[in-house]
């Protein structure tokens, strides 16, 4: 039997790949709403029901508040159909009847194929708690989401339940706190000797602890294991350790804590001398560490609280590598921390240098563009503002310079010519043939090296089709769906 390979060119199976995987995605989830709505009935207003204290059949919600009922019994079947358990069926149905009666919107995106089924089902499933006049905001903000990736959708559907019910974020954060604690691992027979996952000599500490207080301890961790890299030297004939293993050294010398006091004081004596201090006065020890806050406002907030209609201080925080959180979990987790006040960056700024480096102030702009920190196109990765991320020239630098004109007047690196890429996707950009033209701040096209087109904005990533010239000159493109295409054009002349 012929393969796919051989019967389709690579353009044929990249057209292949477009179109059907998400198409029959949604189909599945179409049939699941028809299979619902077929058993939404009542089982016990049936001629002949079996009571339901006899084991007979009834409606039940599997949905969020709005969904409607369905007959508790008719999963079994479908799932057979699906070859899916009944319990994962259920759950199946549940989501997407809260995505079409709950999220509209977002189901709308859903259906049309614009993004991944699996995230809008995540996000229907975050949402449920809420009701269905809350539950509105998170639909709003999903569906403008789509077209920025699976992991920005979420996020976003994170945040707005947070917003939606900050009361009921606090009844779950108080239950948290509720099962603090910290433990220390339990061997079970053959623990020692185990093929797989031996501990003969180890045990694990798990701790469970407010967000605040464990970043902390993660930064007492790194910066003791800091100060042991740089003072203690490793023995004879032994090589220096990992990181990893400094860090478990500094979590060790922390159970001794009068020995991790007397490190700590010995490591600068001189840092002490010569003070002139009070007799009695108790200076703190160490530095505080710094906390850098980005504080991201819309023209439209501003707005209002320049017309006084800012109300009080809420919203949600989005702190990298811990997500979401309310503004007295950030004041907590930023308690310790100094704080300095730096001048608003102004990302509508344009600036050309001649040199290949970007400069600092240029690549910040460019990282707080790309809120999730990677522009290859449908990318799901969430670098964030930290990431480590390449900033890539769209158009290659020339280190002899553009046709014409020498390269220490060309002005190569700009906000316009860069776009954030993690190490893989800028060696599959540079070395695999593909083209990427700048349209603005922070939008790109893109043209694979078979001609697979896409346009990418902070906004998401968005299909299009090319206009070319009569030998193949590209002179721009076009766009199918433009009422879900947000693009902010620079344009230069």
């Amino acid at each position: 039997m012929a393969s796919l390979s051989d019967d389709l060119s690579t353009t044929q199976l990249l057209a292949a790949a477009e179109s059907g995987v998400r198409a029959m995605e949604v189909e599945q989830l179409r049939v699941v709403l028809a299979w619902c709505d077929r058993h939404g009935e009542d089982p016990q207003a049936l001629p002949g029901a079996v009571p339901v204290k006899h084991g007979g059949d009834r409606l039940i919600a599997v949905g969020g508040e709005g969904t409607p009922e369905v007959a508790e019994l008719c999963f079994g079947e479908l799932a057979i159909a699906l070859e899916k358990g009944v319990i994962a069926t259920r759950n199946l149905a549940g989501d997407v009847l809260d995505l079409r009666h709950r999220l509209p919107l977002t189901w709308a995106r859903v259906v049309a194929g614009e993004c991944e089924p699996w995230a809008a089902l995540k996000a229907a499933k975050l949402s449920r708690p809420l009701d269905r006049d809350r539950v509105g905001l998170v639909d709003h903000a999903v569906a403008a989401a789509v077209g920025e990736g699976p992991q920005r959708m979420l996020t976003v559907a994170e945040a707005k339940v947070i917003e939606a019910d900050p009361d009921a974020h606090r009844a779950r954060i108080a239950a948290e706190d509720a099962k603090t604690g910290v433990w220390l691992s339990r061997t079970k027979a053959g623990d020692t000797v185990d093929v797989f996952d031996a501990q003969p000599g180890t045990r694990r500490i798990n701790a469970r602890l407010p967000i605040g207080t464990a970043v902390e301890i993660d930064a007492v961790l790194d910066d003791l294991a800091d100060a042991l890299a740089e003072h203690v030297e490793p023995a004879d004939g032994e090589e220096k350790p990992s990181r990893r293993e400094l860090r478990a050294q500094a979590f060790e010398l922390l159970s001794r804590p009068h020995d991790a006091v007397a490190f700590l004081d010995g490591l600068d004596p001189a840092e002490h001398a010569d003070r002139d201090e009070p007799a009695g006065e108790v200076k703190p020890r160490g530095r505080r560490r710094s906390g850098v806050l980005h504080v991201h406002l819309s023209a439209l907030a501003l707005h209002a609280l320049g017309a006084g209609h800012g109300g009080g201080v809420g919203g949600v925080a989005r702190v990298e590598g811990l997500g979401p959180l309310l503004l007295e979990q950030l004041t907590a987790l930023l308690r310790h921390r100094e704080i300095r006040l730096q001048p608003v960056i102004d990302l509508n700024t344009i600036e050309t240098v001649t040199a290949y480096e970007h400069p600092t102030v240029m690549r910040q702009r460019v990282l707080l563009r790309h809120a999730a920190g990677d522009g290859f196109p449908h990318s799901t990765s969430a670098a964030g503002l930290s990431g480590r991320v390449d900033l890539d020239h769209a158009t290659p630098y020339d280190s002899s310079g553009p046709p014409g004109q020498p390269a220490q007047t060309s002005g190569q690196t700009s906000d316009l010519n860069t776009t954030p890429l993690t190490r893989t996707h800028h060696r599959t950009k540079t070395h695999t043939g593909y083209q990427v033209h700048p349209l603005g701040l922070a939008a790109h096209r893109w043209v694979t090296p078979h001609g697979l087109a896409r346009v990418v904005t902070p906004h998401g990533t968005t299909r299009v089709e090319l206009i070319r010239a009569r030998d193949g000159t590209i002179h721009g493109e076009l766009y199918p769906q433009p009422a879900h295409q947000r693009l902010d054009l620079c344009l230069v002349s």
